[in-house]
């Protein structure tokens, strides 16, 4: 079972992440990868996705389809990360540090992917 802090973790972070996709869609949209077409179509969608999953979780007794909706949405963005990581690590005006954080994002997916299925297995 998910503990209270991490599922209210996940929440905050999806929620504000789901708004700033609405509030400011631009560095989102570099993210999607360029094989993908509609990039501020699919900013905006997955910000709905962000958003609606973090109301599920947020609430016991819709939390299992939170924790499932996450997960499965954290598994899609995945690919739009490496994008990031690419283009960051091409690029020669990106500063060191950024470089290392962005790198050091990639694998932090996994223990937020584990949170959002503890929360779809956490009973009513």
């Amino acid at each position: 079972m998910a503990r209270n802090r991490d599922i209210t973790f996940l929440t905050v972070l999806l929620g504000v992440a789901g708004v700033l996709h609405f509030v400011k869609p631009e560095p989102f949209e570099k993210i999607v990868p360029k094989a993908l077409p509609y990039k501020k179509e699919l900013v905006y969608a997955s910000g709905v996705v962000e958003v609606g999953s973090a109301v599920l979780l947020a609430r016991p007794r819709t939390r299992q389809w939170g924790g499932r909706i996450a997960a499965l949405l954290l598994l899609s963005v995945f690919p739009a990360n490496v994008q990031m990581t690419a283009d960051v690590l091409r690029s020669r005006k990106t500063p060191t540090w950024f470089k290392i954080g962005t790198v050091a994002r990639l694998p932090l997916q996994v223990p937020l992917i584990a949170i959002a299925r503890k929360a779809a297995s956490t009973p009513q």
